[in-house]
């Protein structure tokens, strides 16, 4: 099995505009056919982390929804990140305590993320041959995986190409 991009690094040439649309539609899609509530504070969390196209920390968030909804609290944000988490519909980037959109909310996966040091970009993917060969060697190990999520920290297209790099 070859690798599986689910989100590339962001294309200077991409269309953002339609690139949140189609996450918000997809998200609505995927939580009828649960039959799960997208509520409006849901929605707009997840626009909101579509719209940065980059991890954002969920007080960034708070701060956002606040110029919007004075009465926002970091409940209302975490309830509604929990959420989406849950739905498959955001991951965390642990590393960075921070959130962003999933490429693929409607088939569960396990992700591997390239995370740009310099520029915060990521890009996420989902390669089954990662994943087994982990799994086997936790397994030799005596160890139940339950879950993983790997974090890869780098420079990302664009950066490796800038003159301002530093090492």
């Amino acid at each position: 099995m070859a690798n599986h991009v689910v989100t590339p690094f962001r294309d200077p040439d991409h269309d953002h505009g339609l690139c949140v649309d189609e996450a918000l539609k997809l998200a609505e899609h995927n939580c009828a056919v649960k039959g799960v509530r997208l509520t409006r504070i849901r929605a707009r969390v997840l626009e909101l982390i579509w719209r940065r196209h980059e991890p954002v920390k969920a007080y960034d968030l708070l701060d956002e929804l606040r110029s919007e909804r004075r009465s926002a609290a970091p409940p209302t944000i975490y309830r509604a990140l929990d959420f989406l988490l849950g739905e498959g519909l955001i991951h965390r980037i642990e590393s960075l305590n921070a959130y962003v959109g999933c490429g693929d909310p409607g088939h569960p996966h396990l992700g591997q993320f390239l995370i740009c040091q310099q520029c915060n970009a990521v890009a996420e993917m989902s390669d089954p041959d990662v994943t087994s060969l982990l799994q086997k060697k936790a397994e030799h190990l005596g160890f139940s995986v339950n879950w993983q999520t790997i974090e890869i920290n780098g420079l990302c297209p664009e950066c490796r190409e800038s003159p301002q790099v530093s090492g």
